[in-house]
């Protein structure tokens, strides 16, 4: 197998250094993009539980026991909670704008890694087939063992720069794929976060309202 790799030339070291980014990106995000890791059910619960003003403190400090996307958007909207209910949305929107972005960490380099491991492969292609003309060129088409080591060349970059392109590129567009429905999820429970805020700025205004009456 080493051999082989030999014959693919230089190229072979960036499509090596490629594939090991690669596969470091895909290991990470197995273990990051995990639901129980993005979406923690003690955060939904909290969500659900919010009814009243004195709810608040402890949701916070749950919110704070984890330093993770859906946490820090769920606590900026918490911690909002006695303002109204736009200057809520607007929190958890700006912290949302910088919290997803974590998600997607990385995920620009297993695209890259998924669009210049072919480039690569040609590349070497390219190479492999200048070996070929030169030794054409000196020692004509009659010798087939001279050829070889260009050929060789040519067709092992190509197919190692496919075997890590494609691979890359599916794994992006899954992980991809995960992230945009993750950010759904936050959003619906943020939404719910809202309807609760709400909830409580209806139920302190009619408790106001039936003072003043009182009185």
């Amino acid at each position: 197998m080493w051999a082989i790799l030999v014959k693919g030339g230089l190229v072979m070291i960036p499509l090596a250094l490629l594939s090991v980014l690669g596969l470091g990106v895909v290991i990470e995000k197995l273990i990051n993009l995990r639901t129980q890791k993005v979406l923690q059910r003690e955060i939904i619960n909290c969500i659900e539980s919010v009814k009243s003003p004195s709810d608040i403190p402890m949701a916070i400090k749950i919110c704070e026991r984890h330093d993770t996307p859906f946490a820090n958007i769920v606590r900026a909207g918490l911690e909002e909670s006695a303002s109204s209910l736009p200057v809520v949305r607007q929190a958890m929107e700006d912290t949302g704008r910088r919290e997803v972005k974590r998600l997607s960490k990385y995920l620009v380099v297993l695209e890259t890694v998924a669009a210049a491991s072919p480039l690569l492969g040609l590349l070497g292609t390219v190479f492999g087939m200048i070996k070929v003309f030169s030794v054409i060129s000196i020692a004509g088409v009659g010798q087939a063992g001279l050829l070889s080591g260009g050929i060789a060349e040519a067709l092992i970059t190509t197919a190692y720069g496919l075997s890590i392109g494609i691979p890359a590129l599916i794994a992006f567009n899954f992980f991809d794929s995960r992230v945009d429905n993750f950010v759904v999820k936050i959003e619906t429970h943020a939404h719910l976060l809202l309807k609760n805020v709400a909830a409580m700025e209806k139920q302190t205004s009619t408790k106001v309202r039936d003072i003043s009456d009182a009185t």
